[in-house]
Order: structure tokens, then C-alpha cells, then sequence
């Protein structure tokens, strides 16, 4: 499935709602949240998250967890905002898909 002008809410969601976490944890919580439809690859999501945080909406630390070390990504409180601008985005843009496709005029 495409997620192109979507993935920044669904990293920035999944962020917000599992705190702080590895790249590796948030592709499968995508995947499984999703039912399988958001199984993404590491080329996807990685730079996407450093994109995010060169934006400052994401910040990432590295943990010395064994048997190797992982960069662990959060929210910043900019990220937070952006996450809910998103968010109404998108249930405006849903909103008025569903009104097209049903025939009828958005509320």
C-alpha cells in the first residue's frame, strides 16, 4: 500500500503513542497495526525519521542495549503538534473522500 504524504503521521502517531522507540519496533508496530497493509521497508521509514528530526518534530538518542546498540527516536513537543495538525488534516481530507464516493455533500 502507498503511504507517500501519509507517513509522517503514521511515524509521528505511532511515536506518540508508544514513547520512545527503535526504528526496527516502529516498522512493526506499523505493520501490525495495520493488519500486514504498512509492512515497510527500513529504506522507507529510516530516512523519513531523520527527516523528521533535521525538522525538529522528532529527536533520537543512542541506546547501548545488547547485543547491539540502537538509535531510540521520540516526540519533541513541536512533533506532538505536528502529529495533531496531521491528524485533523487527515480526518478533513477522509471526510471529504468518503462524502465523494458515497455521492453525497461533506458535512
Amino acid at each position: 500500500m502507498d503511504v507517500r504524504g501519509h507517513l509522517d503521521l503514521l511515524l509521528l502517531t505511532v511515536l506518540a503513542d508508544a514513547g520512545p522507540v527503535h526504528g526496527y519496533a516502529l516498522i512493526a508496530t506499523l505493520r501490525e497495526r495495520s493488519g500486514g497493509a504498512f509492512d515497510l521497508p527500513e529504506g522507507t521509514v529510516y530516512p523519513a525519521l531523520h527527516r523528521l528530526e533535521r525538522d525538529g518534530l522528532v529527536v533520537s538518542h543512542w541506546e547501548h542495549a545488547v547485543p547491539r546498540r540502537r538509535r531510540v527516536y521520540s516526540l519533541t513537543p513541536d512533533g506532538h503538534r505536528a502529529r495533531v495538525t496531521k491528524q485533523a488534516e487527515w480526518h478533513t481530507f477522509l471526510t471529504g473522500v468518503e462524502s465523494v464516493l458515497a455521492g453525497t455533500a461533506a458535512p
